[in-house]
Parts: structure tokens; sequence; C-alpha cells
């Protein structure tokens, strides 16, 4: 039985990456006000793409239960240069479920990700695209250049998380990647194979291995609307994150159990030795309260670090679908038309 994958037959190169094609998945949460702008700028590339590399394009708009009119501009977009498709799932299953129902529908070799809310610019695709085929990069994934924009606080808690999931990885995730990446056909094959379903893109992308190189850049403001993400959203996404990919909660649940059974172990001999030296009695009443209220309070939360990861055990287990697409629907460019007919006559 072979335990391993291998996609070397699928290695490609600078003359035959283009003929690969590419598909640019985004996923689309109540983005109706932008849609039909991100798309114009997408046809855009897509014409630039195949004038400069030969190279194929189509979209697929995830629409992720969107409560707006989403999907229904979505279905008007037009396929100007490019191959349009859209999925929409039955309802909100998260943004990892969405990416992966892009991913399973991707007809061409390589995908890209990209967020529909307009601030991962088009106009870096090109650049990650030249990574690709011209340096010969598996996977060209985008990083925030910098944080100053935001508070102390989140940037404190965002270090804090990379310096978490981190700990003790062979694989480590990049701090400050996002989903905003390019995975050529090879990494496309591997990451398609991993079976589970709690799924962390960041850190699966990365996990995979392959030629890896790092692009920064300055996300652009939001031309319409407002994140959905808040405070509690991101912790939640966190937790996911962290309990999906890592098992450093747990190995920093044992760590801290260490500490304070030997801060405990300490203290008693330190209370013994007083009792040889001194013969008086340590007045225990409030020593004795604020231990097991800190015991009490540290078992409480190693309970729930472990009940997150059986959480997930019980959610593999059941092998419940990642997700249900209601609605699919798919329009070819007036390009691959003419294409089409011209290899048919």
């Amino acid at each position: 039985m072979t335990l391993g994958s291998d996609v070397s037959g699928m290695t490609t190169t600078a003359a035959s990456a283009a003929a690969k094609g590419l598909s640019i998945v985004i996923p689309v949460y109540n983005e109706a006000a932008g849609l039909a702008g991100l798309h114009q700028r997408i046809c855009e590339l897509a014409k630039t793409l195949r004038q400069r590399y030969r190279l194929s394009c189509e979209v697929v708009y995830v629409d992720d239960g969107s409560k707006d009119a989403t999907l229904a501009i979505a279905r008007s977009l037009p396929a100007d240069a490019i191959d349009v498709q859209v999925v929409s799932l039955s309802r909100n299953f998260g943004k990892e479920a969405a990416l992966m129902a892009g991913l399973d529908h991707a007809r061409l070799g390589a995908v890209m990700f990209m967020d529909g809310d307009g601030q991962h610019p088009p106009a870096l695709v090109e650049q990650l695209v030249r990574h690709w085929i011209d340096d010969g990069y598996d996977v060209v994934y985008t990083a925030k250049a910098h944080r100053d924009n935001e508070s102390f606080l989140r940037r404190v808690a965002v270090h804090g998380f990379y310096a978490l999931i981190n700990w003790g990885a062979r694989q480590k995730i990049p701090e400050d990647a996002g989903d905003f990446r390019l995975l050529s056909p090879r990494a496309v094959a591997a990451l398609r194979q991993l079976p589970e379903r709690n799924r962390f893109f960041k850190g699966l992308a990365s996990w995979i291995g392959f030629r890896q190189i790092r692009v920064d850049y300055e996300p652009a403001a939001r031309a319409h609307g407002v994140t959905t993400f808040n405070a509690a959203s991101l912790l939640g996404l966190s937790i996911e994150g962290l309990t999906s990919f890592s098992v450093a909660p747990l190995r920093f649940a044992s760590l801290l159990g260490v500490i304070l059974a030997g801060g405990a172990f300490l203290f008693g001999l330190s209370i013994l030795w007083e009792v040889f030296t001194t013969g008086k009695q340590v007045p225990g009443y409030p020593s004795l309260v604020i231990g097991l209220m800190t015991i009490g309070g540290v078992q409480l939360i190693m309970i729930g670090i472990v009940g997150e990861y059986i959480g997930k055990i019980l959610s593999e287990l059941k092998a419940r679908p990642i997700y249900f697409v209601a609605e699919h629907s798919e329009k070819r460019s007036e390009a691959d038309d003419a294409a089409s007919r011209t290899a048919a006559e």
C-alpha cells in the first residue's frame, strides 16, 4: 500500500505552463455592490494574460449563501474574454468550504484564490503568474507588507496566533500570509488529495511543500460595504485554524500543567521547610482558595481545548459533505467558442 502520492508527472515548464490554463476562484458573500466592477477588472486581466502568455482563464464565483443580490448579479456577468462559472451553495458554509467548492469546480490546471471584496488587486495577479510560468514556482502566496494601520492589540494578537500555530511545526505558516495565492497544477493536485473536512487553506497550502515564494502587497481599501469579520469572527476563525491544523494548544496546555505542578511542588517544599525550621504552621485558607481557583480554572481551560479537538474528531468521523451546491451555471467566452469552431473546421 502506497501512503504517499507522486505528482512529479504534472511538473510544468515555461513552455507548457500556459497550456494548462488558470482558474480564478473567488468566494463571495453579500458583495453585490462591487461584484460587477471586480468582474470587469478580472476580464481586463484575462485579456492581458492571454496576450502576454497565451494563457486561457476562467473565473469561478462561489456564492456562499449571500442574502443580497450577489447571486443574481453573478448570473448576469458576461463571459468577456474569460469563462465564467457561478457556484451557489445551499447556505453559508464559511469561507474555507467556499474555497473548497471553487477548487472542486475549477476546470483548468492552475488555481488562484482571491477575495470578492476587491482588496486583492487584480493588477498583482500578473506578477503571481510570472513567478509561476517564468520562474517555476508552485505556490505563489501574498502577504501584507505591514500592519501599521492596525491597532497594537490586533498586531500582538496576529503575531501570537502565528507563533502558537508554528510552535513545533515542521512546516511553518508564513506570518501575515493570506488566501490570495496561486497554485500550480501539481500543487492543486496535491491539495485536492488531502482528505480532511476541517480545512485551513493557509496551513494546507504551506504544508504540501514544493517551491514557494512570498509576494508582499498592500491591500486596497474596500470600494463598497464593510467587512463581515469582527473580533468574535476573527477569534473563531483563529480557533478553527489552530485546532484544524496544529496541536500547539494541546502542547501549551501540557506545558502549563507541568509549570503549575512544578510550582505547586516547590510551594509545598517551602511550606515543609518553614514548618521544620520554625515550627510554625502557615495559615492556609487564602493560599488554599487561590490554589484551588487557579487549578480549577486551568483544568476547565484544558478540558475546553481537548473538547475542541474531540469535536474535530467527531466531525471527521461523521464525514458530512463540506458543502452542498444549490445551483451551478457556466458561460463560455467568445474567444474560446471561436477557438473551438476553428479547431472543428
